[in-house]
């Protein structure tokens, strides 16, 4: 069993030696002109994205100052949507109803980019293009190939796989840390944690 814990991390490291750091300061710096210009931020995935865009729209706003919304924090609003209207365009008429417009940001976590044939991801890649329509900027982190998000996204990372096996759970896990990165970056912090505000006070003592 410890040979497997050893084998995860090492391709951990591996994944990690083929990010582009240039990806992650052109997505810092559409960031950056978003908030700096009076944008919103719109935060989106499914699954395991979901879970990472709720907790990233947390550290946007409180560290970094953004005004930022969940696409799927509403469960009530987005089961109706779902119901009513379909998967596939429950994102996508959420936006619109938050009247997404050309100062704002898209950021999406996937671990495929998003497909329209095969379908996978429908719902991510109607966002996605509807932010687009409307002249809106979009990043993301994700993995694999890259699929839509990657092509046609204003700026994205992308966590590419060494083991074919592990393509979700390394995706996933490096989003979070990803975007714990940028929301640490220079250029996004605007108000430090509450453990490095103590560290700090503590350690000039």
């Amino acid at each position: 069993m410890a040979m497997f814990s050893k084998m995860f991390l090492a391709d951990t490291i591996a994944v990690l030696s083929r990010l582009d750091l240039d990806d992650i300061e052109r997505v810092v710096s559409v960031l950056k002109t978003t908030r700096d210009s009076g944008g919103r931020l719109f935060l989106c995935g499914s699954g395991g994205g979901a879970g990472h865009a709720s907790h990233a729209t947390c550290d946007f706003r409180k560290l970094c100052g953004f005004e930022a919304y969940c696409v799927s924090d509403n469960v009530s609003e987005l089961t109706a949507r779902v119901n009513d209207d379909g998967w596939e365009t429950s994102y996508s008429n959420w936006l619109l109803s938050s009247r997404i417009r050309s100062k704002d940001c898209l950021f999406v976590f996937s671990v495929g980019g998003g497909s329209i044939e095969p379908p996978v991801s429908v719902n991510l890649v109607t966002a996605v293009q509807l932010a687009l329509e409307v002249g809106a900027k979009v990043v993301g982190i994700v993995g694999r190939d890259g699929g839509i998000l990657r092509q046609l996204s204003t700026a994205s990372i992308h966590v590419r796989p060494v083991d074919a096996s592990l393509v979700t759970p390394q995706t996933e896990g490096l989003q979070a840390l990803l975007w714990h990165l940028i929301v640490s970056h220079p250029e996004m912090l605007v108000s430090e944690a509450k453990w490095e505000g103590i560290d700090r006070v503590s350690t000039s003592k």
